[in-house]
């Protein structure tokens, strides 16, 4: 019998599956990564490694323990071997206490993706296999909202910014790509607009779920 493909999923709250609404989390059959697991099927195994509040490269002076580059080798160890990693950050990059403009971001995400290709070795050589998916941009009523004074100034402007520039990445560093901004059917809980709805959670799985046989290619 053939061995199940692994697929990790690493973002952060968008992929945790954060409820703006309640305060809590989505539960797994409304999850953007367990929905891509019912819709792949049993030949497939989704790891869900999203954590609130991770960025790119970036250390975060409130919160210990939320940059991506410090973690990303454990987690490829952990699970492997992994048919194909998927990123989804750069929504908390954008936060003001960063100082980051969107080009800084995309060199995070530049130096993030390399630093999971420096893995490979430990994979028997196994080629580190990876889908760049650009987030959702914020919308800018997010700072009508309670997480306006902590996300500060100019995130929706930023955040509208990375498409563009993670494209460029991810062809340099010879990885898919996948923009959420261009699936139908996304879009922002209207409760801080930055977390993505059980609409949106449904519309990004199953955009993935029909490329699947492109990324693992």
């Amino acid at each position: 019998m053939e061995e199940e493909k692994i697929i990790v999923c690493f973002g952060d709250s968008n992929t945790h599956g954060y409820d703006n609404k309640s305060g809590g989390r989505f539960n797994r059959f409304t999850r953007w990564p367990m929905v891509l697991q019912s819709l792949l099927g049993e030949e497939y195994l989704i790891r869900e490694e999203g954590l609130s509040g991770r960025t790119t490269v970036f250390s975060d002076p409130l919160h210990e323990s939320l940059s991506g580059v410090e973690t990303i080798r454990p987690v490829l160890f952990t699970h492997e071997p992994v048919s194909l990693l998927i990123i989804m950050l750069g929504t908390n990059d954008v936060k003001a206490r960063f100082s980051a403009t969107a080009e800084n971001i995309s060199r995070g995400l530049d130096r993030l993706i390399k630093k999971a290709k420096a893995a490979e070795d430990a994979f028997l050589h196994q080629k580190v296999n990876i889908l760049v998916v650009a987030p959702y941009p914020i919308d800018e009523e997010y700072m009508e909202t309670s997480v306006g004074n902590d996300m500060g100034e100019g995130c929706a402007e930023k955040s509208r910014k990375l498409s563009k520039l993670y494209r460029e990445i991810a062809m340099l560093n010879h990885c898919h790509f996948l923009s959420a901004e261009e699936i139908p059917g996304m879009e922002n809980y209207p409760y801080d607009y930055m977390h993505l709805s059980p609409k949106a959670h449904k519309a990004l799985a199953e955009a993935l779920a029909e490329r699947m046989d492109t990324y693992l290619s």
